[in-house]
């Protein structure tokens, strides 16, 4: 494979993987408009971000079998049509609950790209690659949260929050015509593959009870969590609680987004002397000991703008370096039933985050403290579950040789 078309893929599959952090990101400062003309309150509105993450944790498990029946591009077509109208549908709400229904079903179009562009870099690329490939996914995802939130201040105040959702459409269509033209199908239908209820459950249940996924997967999962609970706690929490605009919350989003990101990227340079195992766990600890310190000094009232700024930051990075590894090894063991795999993986990620999303939005009072709480929880309980797991992995699956000089070939 060449660097020109090795790029290529990797732009390509980064956009599908950024439509969804875009649509989660790229209105969250609109939530006070939003609260404002639907005559309702910014906690309610955060049940709209709740209902995406329950859509996705649906959807992908939805898309999983019909990724290795039908091949890789049908089913993702399909999704991206779902995905252009929904967004449609929520820039013409006029009711919360209008809103959130929308919302569901964008996330339902649009985990049709994440699914697929997950299960493809296991078709098109080395399993030794994989743990490397999700970090270049990574620095195009970056783009969302640095860049998204930001465009969403701007775009709210000057056109509201609709435009955002018309913004996001356009997206959408764009993507669609991308794959259209320039995705090639990396993965050859499987007809023997059954799409009815019970066979589908056994397919996730022989994924399920591979030790190496349900560690991995369920680890990098709780421990992502923590991203939840800040995407959805931090509109209040900078807002409200530090009484930022919306312009400048987008760019504090994406000040702290470049911790994630950059992490991600030197991740590609760890791996080159260390394996993904390795990473995990010392990232997870790490990610475990910030997020108790800050929870200590959050609940000695002693948290500032500034100090709130480092934390967030520091525990970004350490899901930085967990969230690629533990997605690449989760996989590892798969070839057949990959898109299978990489739904039921996606689903508890999302399954994971929606809990502590709808938990955020039950907290009125406006508090540093149930985010902060949340992020130490899932990161305690992530390292337990790791720990727990990997003792049960008798024959690991490597996802990268233990050196390699170069990144592209």
């Amino acid at each position: 494979m060449s660097k020109k078309t090795y790029f290529f893929l990797i732009l390509i599959l980064g956009s599908l993987t950024a439509l969804g952090p875009f649509s989660i990101d790229m209105y969250l400062p609109g939530f006070p408009a939003i609260a404002k003309d639907l005559h309702t309150t910014a906690a309610k509105v955060s049940l709209s971000l709740s209902g995406y993450f329950i859509g996705i944790s649906l959807g992908q498990l939805l898309y999983g079998p019909l990724l290795d029946r039908f091949g890789r591009k049908p089913p993702l077509y399909a999704g991206l049509i779902v995905y252009i109208l929904a967004a449609a549908g929520c820039a013409l709400a006029t009711s919360i609950d209008g809103l959130i229904l929308m919302r569901v079903i964008q996330a339902i179009g649009s985990c049709a790209a994440a699914v697929a562009s997950v299960a493809m870099v296991r078709d098109l690329f080395p399993v030794k690659d994989n743990a490397k490939v999700f970090s270049l996914l990574l620095l195009v995802v970056g783009a969302s949260p640095m860049i998204a939130p930001t465009v969403g201040g701007y775009v709210t105040a000057a056109w509201g929050w609709q435009a955002v959702f018309v913004i996001l459409m356009g997206m959408g269509v764009a993507i669609l015509l991308a794959v259209f033209l320039w995705l090639p199908a990396s993965y050859a239908p499987d007809r023997s593959i059954s799409l009815k209820p019970r066979p589908i459950l056994r397919n996730f249940w022989q994924v399920l009870k591979d030790p190496q996924f349900y560690t991995y997967a369920f680890t990098g999962a709780i421990a992502f969590s923590g991203l939840f609970a800040y995407v959805s706690g931090s509109p209040i929490l900078f807002m409200e609680v530090f009484h930022t605009s919306g312009k400048e919350y987008g760019w504090i989003f994406a000040f702290l987004s470049v911790g994630f990101i950059g992490s991600s990227q030197i991740n590609t340079l760890l791996l080159r002397k260390y394996k993904s195992e390795q990473v995990v766990f010392a990232a997870l600890a790490g990610q475990v000991l910030v997020a108790l310190v800050f929870l200590t000094v959050a609940l000695s009232g002693l948290l500032t703008l500034p100090i709130t700024l480092v934390f967030l930051f520091l525990f970004l990075c350490c899901i930085g370096f967990t969230n690629p590894n533990a997605a690449a090894l989760s996989l590892a063991p798969f070839t057949r039933n990959g898109g299978s795999a990489s739904a039921l993986m996606g689903a508890v990620q999302m399954g994971m985050g929606t809990l502590i999303s709808v938990i955020m939005s039950l907290f009125e009072v406006p508090s540093a403290i149930p985010m902060v709480m949340a992020m130490a929880g899932s990161s305690t309980l992530a390292l337990l579950v790791l720990l727990t797991g990997r003792r049960r992995i008798t024959a690991p699956v490597e996802v990268q040789s233990e050196s390699e000089a170069a990144l592209l070939h």
